[in-house]
């Protein structure tokens, strides 16, 4: 057990997909692994262990936000020796060619700070993934046919963002979307010697403003666990 996740030795897969939402990946285990057991209730944050193709896998939530997500990541490696970590999860698109339903998988994440900020004082790290993972989740995707884009994106530190000049300059500088937490997986993945991938579902756009209903949301977020799967296992 660690502090934040009460599973026994074992009981957790060195690959894990990280949604942020409990209930999601409560969803995500039923829905496409085979066996799914409960391992991890503590603060309501879900993590199920089960296999898919007959490999081991977990799903478990990270919450919202980058120090959410960098309590569960940190203990998910240090204490559970994870190795391989894919973040699942919706995001908005900043660029016009990026529609709602596409995927986005993030080559490399910016952001104005994170929990990790402070070991790097004046240095701006520049977290990326792994491109293993991130070439298998491009060529899962390509193979079904579904629309996707690989670039970068922006993880923001806040939900309620009042920064219009700021997502302007993203859009200029060709950020492709903006979610809350691949920043931070990337930058531990990165000190921790671990695999990392985000691989994002577009469920709102930045620009015209729309979005998935909470049904579309639930049917088009399948196809992003399933290359999430085939990605860390391929």
């Amino acid at each position: 057990m660690s502090i934040h996740i009460g599973a026994q030795p074992g009981e957790i897969a060195e690959t894990v997909l990280l949604p942020g939402d409990p209930m999601r990946a409560k969803w995500a285990a039923e829905t496409f692994l085979d066996r799914p057991a409960c391992v991890n209730r503590v603060r309501g944050m879900l993590g199920y262990t089960g296999t898919w193709q007959g490999q081991r896998i977990t799903i478990h939530g990270t919450g919202m936000g980058m120090p959410s997500l960098s309590i569960y990541v940190n203990e998910l490696i240090r204490d559970y020796g994870v190795k391989t970590l894919i973040r699942i999860g919706s995001t908005g698109a900043m660029q016009r060619e990026v529609a709602l339903h596409d995927l986005v998988l993030a080559m490399t994440a910016s952001t104005l700070s994170t929990p990790s900020s402070g070991i790097f004082r004046e240095l701006n790290f520049a977290p990326c993934a792994d491109w293993g993972l991130l070439e298998a989740a491009h060529r899962a995707a390509v193979s079904r046919g579904r629309p996707v884009h690989v670039g970068g994106i922006y993880s923001s530190d806040a939900f309620y963002d009042e920064r219009p000049d700021l997502n302007e300059a993203m859009t200029r500088h060709g950020i492709l979307a903006v979610e809350m937490e691949t920043a931070e997986l990337y930058t531990l993945a990165a000190r921790h010697g671990a695999r990392a991938l985000s691989v994002l579902t577009v469920s709102d756009h930045l620009l015209t403003g729309a979005a998935m209903s909470s049904q579309e949301r639930e049917t088009g977020f399948a196809a992003m666990v399933e290359i999430a799967l085939e990605a860390a296992l391929s």
